[in-house]
C-alpha cells in the first residue's frame, strides 16, 4: 500500500533524528576517550600548562604564561627534584589549589628562613648547630632576620622569586614532597625558554 507524502516526510525525519543522534554519540564518545587520554597523559608524564599570580616574577608574568610540565619526575623513585627547580604542588593552606614555587633546599639541607632580610645583618661565625633545630623550625633564640631552618627528611623547602608578595616555605615552613605535583621545565608562551638552576649551594 502506498504511503502518503505526510507519512514518507515523517519516516525520513525519524530515521534522520535515528541517524543523527547515533551519529552525536559516536562524537561524544569520541572526543570523551581523547580527553581521557589527554588527562592520564597530563597527570602521570606531563603537558602544557597555564600559570598565573605575582608571586613568581620576574621569571613568570602575572598571568598568560603557558608553560611545559614535567609531571613524570615526581614519580620515579627517589623523585628528580633539584635546588632551583620549578614546581607545582598542592597549597599546604588552600589544598585544592595548585601552586608554582622554585625549590631551595633539599631534605638535610640548612636555609635561611628570610633570605630578604637577612642581608642586613651580619651573621656572626661562631659555627655553632645549636642555632639550627632539626625538626623545621627556626631557633627561637635567633633575630627573625636570621632564623635558620634544617629541612627534615621527606620534605622540601620553597620559595617564590618574588619575595614580597609570596606565601611559601617562610610562611607553611618545610613542605612534604607528596605535595609536589610536578616540575615547570620550559615555558612555550610568550617568549619560550627552558628554565635553568640558578641557585648556588653553599657548604
Amino acid at each position: 500500500m502506498p504511503r502518503s507524502w505526510a507519512q514518507l516526510r515523517a519516516a525520513t525525519r525519524q530515521h534522520l533524528s535515528r541517524a543523527t543522534v547515533a551519529k552525536t554519540g559516536r562524537v561524544a564518545f569520541t572526543v570523551t576517550k581523547w580527553l581521557c587520554v589527554f588527562h592520564l597523559f597530563a597527570e602521570n608524564v606531563g603537558g602544557p600548562r597555564f600559570v598565573q599570580g605575582p608571586s613568581m616574577l620576574p621569571t613568570m608574568h602575572v598571568s598568560g604564561d603557558l608553560v611545559l610540565e614535567d609531571t613524570l619526575s615526581r614519580r620515579l623513585s627517589p623523585p628528580r627534584i633539584n635546588r632551583g627547580d620549578l614546581v607545582t604542588l598542592l597549597s599546604p593552606l588552600e589544598p585544592t589549589r595548585t601552586v608554582c614555587k622554585r625549590v631551595i633546599g633539599l631534605p638535610g639541607d640548612t636555609v635561611c628562613v628570610h633570605p630578604d632580610k637577612a642581608i642586613q645583618f651580619r651573621r656572626p661565625t661562631s659555627g655553632k648547630e645549636s642555632d639550627r633545630e632539626g625538626d623545621g623550625t627556626p631557633a627561637q633564640h635567633e633575630p627573625e632576620e636570621l632564623q635558620h631552618v634544617l629541612v627534615p627528611e621527606g620534605h622540601i623547602w620553597i620559595s617564590g622569586d618574588n619575595l614580597a608578595n609570596s606565601r611559601d616555605s617562610r610562611v607553611y615552613g618545610p613542605i612534604p614532597i607528596a605535595l609536589v605535583r610536578g616540575r615547570i621545565v620550559a615555558r612555550l608562551y610568550p617568549s619560550p625558554q627552558w628554565f635553568h638552576d640558578p641557585v648556588v649551594y653553599i657548604d
